[in-house]
C-alpha cells in the first residue's frame, strides 16, 4: 500500500474515493452477554473475546472483490483511504489491494478511543472521500456522524458493515456481504442515496435491564430495502393483548406436553411478556433457559448456553427436544444477529435450525418484508437460506 502524505494534493481525478474505518473493539461484548461494547473492551478481551469488527470488514471486502471480478465498473479508478493497523489496513484482503489505489492516511494507536474515530473522519474529509465504509456498531456510528457534523460534512454518505452488539440505525447493511453489494451498486451507479435515522440504545441503562432507544440524527446512505437493514422500530399495539395471551397459551401447552423439553428464550419484549404470563422471569435483554416449570438459566452468555445445552443432552439424550424461541426485530426483521450475539454459530448448530420458532404479533409482522438471519458464519447463513422458510407463530 502506498502512503499518502496528508499535506499532498487531494484533487486527483479518481471516480470514487472511499474511506474505511474499523472500530477494533466493536462487538466484543456480544457473545459474553455484556449488552454492548462501549467501555467494555478491556473486560471483554480479558474474558477471551475474539475480534468481530475486523473479520466482518474482511468478509465484506472479500465479497466485494468477488463482485468486482464479474462486474463492469470503474474499479481500477477507486481510491481507498484508510488507517494503518487494526483500524483499517489489517483487515483488507490481499487480492483487493491490487485493485485501485490504496492510501494510508494515519496510524492506528495502540489503544483506540472515540477520539481516534473522530480524527480519522476529519482526515478523510480533508482527502475528499465520497463515502465512508465502516465496521462498527451504533455507538461508533454516532461518533462518525458527530464528527461529520463538526466540520460541516454531514452530507457525506456512510455505509456500515454490521459489527456491533446491537444495531438500530438504518445505515448498516443487512450483513457484511449485503454491505458489499450496496457499496458496489452505489459505485456503479445502480443505487441512489437515501436519508436514514441514526439511533442508539443507552448501554448503561441497557445493562440494567432498561431499553431506551433514541434517535441522534440522520445520515445519507445507499437506499436499498434489499441490502440495507433499515432502522429499528419498536412496535406496540394496545389491542394485541388477546393475541399475546393466545401466543402464551400455545407455548405453555407445548411446554406442558413436553415437560422435559429445553426451551431457550431469545431477547425482546414480546417473549418477556409471554414468559411472564407462563410464570417465568424472562429478561427482556438476555437469553434465558427453562425446562418444564423451572427456569434453569438467566441472561446466559455463549458459554453458559453451550453448557446448558450439553447438560440437557447428557440428561435426556442427544435427540432430546430443544425449542429456541425468537422474536424478530420490528422494522428490520432480524431473528438472529442483532442484540442476541450469544446465539453464536456453535450454539445454533447445537440447537439445530429445525428447533427454531419465530414468535411475532400481526402488528410487528406488518412491518416486515422477510425474516433476516446474520449468524456471522457464511456456511450457516447459507444453510438458513437453503431452507427458505422458518416456522413462525403469530397466534393461537
Amino acid at each position: 500500500m502506498a502512503r499518502l502524505d496528508a499535506s499532498d494534493g487531494t484533487g486527483t481525478n479518481m471516480s470514487h474515493r472511499i474511506g474505511i474505518i474499523v472500530n477494533p473493539d466493536a462487538g466484543l461484548g456480544g457473545r459474553l452477554a455484556l449488552k454492548g461494547s462501549d467501555g467494555q473492551a478491556e473486560l471483554a478481551r480479558s474474558k477471551g473475546a475474539d475480534d468481530r469488527s475486523g473479520p466482518r470488514m474482511t468478509e465484506s471486502l472479500e465479497h466485494l472483490n468477488s463482485i468486482i471480478s464479474i462486474t463492469l465498473g470503474p474499479w481500477t479508478e477507486v481510491e481507498w483511504c484508510l488507517m494503518d493497523g487494526r483500524m483499517g489496513a489489517s483487515w483488507i484482503p490481499k487480492p483487493l489491494r491490487e485493485i485501485g489505489l490504496w492510501n494510508i492516511i494515519a496510524e492506528t494507536p495502540q489503544n483506540t478511543t472515540a477520539h481516534d474515530t473522530t480524527a480519522a473522519v476529519h482526515t478523510m474529509i480533508e482527502h475528499h472521500v465520497d463515502m465512508i465504509l465502516y465496521a462498527v456498531g451504533d455507538g461508533t456510528t454516532r461518533d462518525i456522524v458527530n464528527a461529520l457534523m463538526e466540520i460541516d460534512a454531514s452530507e457525506t454518505p456512510i455505509l456500515g458493515v454490521p459489527a456491533g452488539v446491537k444495531m438500530h440505525s438504518g445505515c448498516f447493511g443487512a450483513s457484511p456481504r449485503a454491505s458489499a453489494e450496496a457499496l458496489a451498486a452505489w459505485i456503479t451507479g445502480d443505487l441512489l442515496l437515501a436519508r436514514t435515522e441514526v439511533m442508539d440504545l443507552d448501554e448503561d441503562l441497557y445493562r440494567g435491564g432498561e431499553w431506551v432507544v433514541r434517535m441522534y440524527g440522520e445520515a445519507n446512505t445507499p437506499g436499498s430495502p434489499r441490502w440495507m437493514q433499515g432502522s429499528k422500530q419498536r412496535v406496540e399495539r394496545v389491542s394485541e393483548t388477546e393475541i399475546l395471551e393466545g401466543l402464551g397459551d400455545h407455548i405453555q401447552e407445548t411446554i406442558e406436553e413436553n415437560p422435559d423439553m429445553l426451551v431457550i428464550w431469545g431477547s425482546g419484549g414480546t417473549l418477556r411478556t409471554l414468559g411472564d404470563g407462563i410464570g417465568y422471569s424472562i429478561s427482556v435483554l438476555g437469553i434465558d433457559a427453562t425446562r418444564g416449570t423451572k427456569q434453569i438459566g438467566t441472561d446466559l452468555d455463549e458459554t453458559g448456553l453451550i453448557e446448558t445445552i450439553n447438560s440437557h443432552k447428557i440428561l435426556f439424550g442427544e435427540e432430546s427436544e430443544i425449542l429456541l424461541l425468537l422474536s424478530p426485530m420490528g422494522g428490520q426483521g432480524f431473528l438472529i444477529g442483532r442484540g442476541n450475539l450469544q446465539l453464536s454459530p456453535d450454539v445454533l448448530r447445537s440447537i439445530g435450525i429445525d428447533a427454531i420458532l419465530g414468535v411475532v404479533t400481526p402488528a410487528k409482522l406488518a412491518t416486515l418484508n422477510s425474516l433476516r438471519i446474520d449468524t456471522g458464519d457464511a456456511e450457516l447463513d447459507a444453510e438458513f437460506r437453503e431452507r427458505k422458510y422458518l416456522k413462525a407463530l403469530q397466534g393461537y
